[in-house]
């Protein structure tokens, strides 16, 4: 039994706030693009507009569930089209495997949701707050005034684009003007209020205070990476062989140039890198969890080097297969020749076939969709002339953007009659995006052999007005 006097561990500690250092530097400049890229695509695709026809959305790219489709441009995909949308996301998945086997954590670093929106509100802190220094002096410094004014005005703007990434992400499932107009007015329906409320709330919970918290704690990818890496995959690393021992520039020492070699090693110990990493990490002992492979310690370690008179690359992309050979004083293999390799050119053997497949399938689908179930109670009916007649419920669907005319008819005919409950003729006019559920009957005459046979396999033929034709086989049930 323990004592009262002796305060139990400490199983979790309050999170120590991160204030990222700006750099500048090619990697940084390439998240600013993808940044760029993939906010624009998320805010300005629901206003994308594409002409299908007065029956259909005008949206390009709408998830309409009421009636259960998907439209991306020129594509429609239908409920029973589902494997459509899980060959993609097992392309997705795909990708995600071959990126992360032949670059590391590129996706964490970069691409990922909750790394853009959190390096979004990292920004417009560092415009409110200043950049790193100050930012920690108003964090330890009291409430006062100008303290207040500085937080509420960014907790304003996050906000803002909290509320606008809720308000596109609604825009998705619905026809985006109209759903503006709603919204303003209050006359949206009551989920697309909570949708954007549990979207505004997780961005700017997210984005502004857990950050770092959410890949480390919440995110599981951090766990399986390692089992997408091996000895050749390129990712961030420290070359401690070049950087140890550790030494500052000393009075009197221009440049780590001055100094013999072997005395000390190319890393000054500035924490550069350190400053700069959104997760708070230092590369310097090796590779961690934490890490996101967003590589902007590179660019502060390589304007450090640039400074002190060394070359570039102490922390750099490189693969683990290298580090035997740089540490005693070989060159590595280029690093693009460590990313063709068996589990690469796996992944990407099936992504691509996956891919093509999907292409096949789409191209070759029919524009209309038929099914038939046999009416069996009863299995037929004897005319007052001794023919037999077959019942069916033949469902089809138009899945084009007018209203199409289909003739029916039975391969081969067979001496069958064909005749649609409510119609004159064997045609029947479908709306454009519907499905119309017709009454079909088949009749063999009195004495003929299909009458006389008690099951006979046919096959029901479709065809539009443009000579598309589909068929679907079912049974026909004589006398005996």
């Amino acid at each position: 039994m323990s004592s009262p006097d002796i305060d139990p561990p400490r199983l979790y500690s309050a999170r120590e706030p991160i204030f990222p250092k700006a750099v500048s530097g090619p990697f940084r400049r390439l998240k600013w693009i993808i940044m760029g890229l993939t906010l624009a695509i998320y805010y300005i695709t629901p206003w994308l507009r594409w002409d299908r026809g007065p029956a259909m959305p005008d949206q390009a790219v709408l998830v309409d569930l009421a009636n259960r489709r998907f439209f991306f441009f020129w594509i429609e995909i239908w409920p029973h089209e589902f494997y459509f949308v899980a060959g993609l996301l097992v392309m997705a998945g795909l990708g995600l495997f071959l990126f992360t086997s032949a670059l590391g954590r590129v996706w964490c670093g970069y691409a990922c949701p909750q790394t853009v929106w959190t390096d979004l509100y990292v920004h417009v802190e560092r415009w409110i707050e200043g950049d790193r220094n100050a930012q920690i002096r108003l964090w330890r410094s009291k409430w006062d005034a100008r303290k207040v004014r500085l937080r509420l005005t960014k907790w304003a703007i996050w906000l803002v684009i909290a509320v606008l990434t809720g308000g596109a992400w609604v825009f998705y499932f619905t026809d985006a003007p109209t759903l503006l107009g709603n919204l303003l007015i209050g006359q949206a329906h009551p989920v697309a209020y909570m949708t954007i409320a549990v979207m505004t709330a997780t961005t700017f919970i997210f984005g502004g205070f857990m950050r770092e918290q959410i890949c480390i704690y919440a995110c599981p990818w951090p766990r399986i990476q390692g089992a997408m890496m091996d000895e050749d995959t390129l990712t961030v690393a420290y070359r401690e062989w070049r950087g140890e021992p550790r030494g500052k520039i000393l009075k009197g020492e221009a440049t780590k140039s001055d100094i013999p070699p072997g005395e000390k090693g190319d890393c000054i110990d500035c924490f550069a890198c350190v400053n700069v990493c959104p997760m708070g990490i230092d590369i310097r002992d090796g590779q961690q969890l934490e890490c996101i492979t967003c590589a902007l310690c590179i660019d502060a370690c390589d304007e450090i080097m640039d400074r002190i008179g060394k070359p570039r690359g102490l922390i750099d992309y490189m693969a683990l297969k290298d580090e035997t050979a740089e540490r005693i004083g070989n060159e590595g293999s280029s690093l693009w020749r460590h990313v063709p390799r068996p589990r690469t050119l796996l992944y990407f053997g099936l992504w691509s076939l996956i891919g093509v497949g999907l292409v096949v399938a789409l191209f070759m689908r029919s524009p209309f969709d038929l099914n038939v179930t046999p009416v069996r109670n009863p299995l037929f009916v004897t005319l007052s002339d001794g023919a037999i007649r077959n019942t069916y419920e033949l469902r089809l669907r138009n899945k084009q953007g007018g209203e199409m005319p289909f003739t029916l008819s039975v391969a081969d005919g067979k001496g069958l009659v064909l005749s649609i409950e409510g119609a004159e003729s064997d045609t029947v006019v479908v709306p454009a995006d519907s499905t119309a559920t017709l009454r079909v009957y088949l009749t063999a005459p009195a004495g003929s052999p299909m009458a006389q046979t008690g099951t006979s396999d046919i096959e029901l033929l479709v065809s539009d007005q443009a000579g598309i034709e589909s068929s679907i086989d079912t049974v026909f049930h004589g006398r005996d």
